[in-house]
């Protein structure tokens, strides 16, 4: 193969869109329609890898936020990495790596933070970059703990979590489902982060509702409701595989019913009929992975899951 790079241009915005449709590990996140509602808030820095002048593989990046001296593979992204449809494996995935390394090096970036696309996110296998960036030398910074039912394989549901289900059901508690909802899902959601942890929604509700209205084979709102007001819900992501719960939020009245538990098994249902490999709750570490919130955890795998990891990796581009 004759390998090389070029830099990503708004020229290639919808190229870019049709090559992750293919891609193995791509997901809407990486599409250019997703990556741009962040507007001008990063700096882009992507990658088109190219053989003999055909598309073979795309790394989606932007300059750190906070560091102009790193490139992120991607800041506004949870996982960003190499993707590809096939052709980048072994060999042709560690000379990429080396290309990668050598590009940003020659303009003056001094590390690049590798964000790995999770496995349960991939449609085939396509870890080689994990490989790649072992064999370059690269350290992994940070690894973040998920909890996530493997659908064909799910583990027994917790005896808590059926008692749950029940007392839920027996109150009441209506699955209604739509982005019609997220208004009253996001005050539930600013509300909790407010009182429990003193932080906002990294998405605000416009951002998040104009992304729904983009991406509504993707995104969707899935809500508890009890006497016509919703007291629970969350907002997935729906890639290939994986259906992905990116906000999970319960007013107070929520946890006294456990409107949760049935929230989460309809989405659990539904995911299955709909022939996904994965429902994932999201991860439960913090602190760059330092600390694991052991209750969130428990109480996330008590559904039915195991662990998957997040993993993150950092290469210096100035030894070599």
């Amino acid at each position: 193969m004759a390998l090389g790079l070029r830099p990503y241009t708004p020229l290639d915005f919808d190229a870019w869109d049709t090559f992750c449709e293919k891609a193995f590990q791509a997901t809407f996140l990486h599409s250019r329609r997703f990556l741009s509602y962040h507007g001008d808030r990063f700096c882009d820095c992507s990658l088109i890898v190219e053989d003999a002048g055909q598309w073979v593989g795309l790394l989606p990046a932007a300059v750190h936020p906070a560091d102009d001296a790193c490139v992120v593979s991607h800041p506004g992204i949870t996982y960003g990495g190499i993707l590809h449809q096939g052709k980048l494996r072994g060999a042709e995935m560690l000379s990429t790596l080396e290309l990668i390394r050598k590009y940003y090096a020659d303009r003056g970036y001094a590390k690049l933070i590798y964000k790995a696309v999770p496995t349960m996110y991939h449609q085939v296998p396509a870890q080689d970059d994990s490989y790649g960036m072992f064999r370059l030398g690269a350290s992994r910074v940070r690894c973040d703990l998920s909890s996530a039912i493997a659908l064909k394989h799910r583990l027994p549901v917790s005896e808590r979590r059926r008692r749950s289900l029940k007392k839920a059901m027996k109150v009441g508690v209506e699955i209604v489902e739509g982005g019609p909802l997220l208004p009253d899902l996001w005050a539930v959601l600013v509300e909790n982060l407010s009182r429990k942890h003193a932080v906002s929604p990294v998405h605000s509700l416009a951002e998040i509702t104009r992304l729904a209205e983009q991406f509504p084979v993707n995104i969707n709102c899935v809500c508890g409701v009890l006497n016509d007001r919703v007291i629970a819900g969350v907002v997935l992501f729906i890639t290939p595989t994986c259906v992905h719960a990116q906000y999970t939020a319960s007013n107070e009245v929520g946890y006294e019913v456990s409107a949760l538990d049935v929230v989460f098994e309809y989405c659990i249902e539904q995911a299955c009929k709909s022939g996904k490999e994965w429902f994932d709750f999201g991860i439960c570490s913090e602190n760059a992975g330092m600390f694991l919130n052991e209750g969130l955890y428990r109480f996330k795998s008590e559904f039915g899951g195991g662990g998957i990891v997040h993993d993150i990796f950092e290469m210096n581009l100035r030894e070599r």
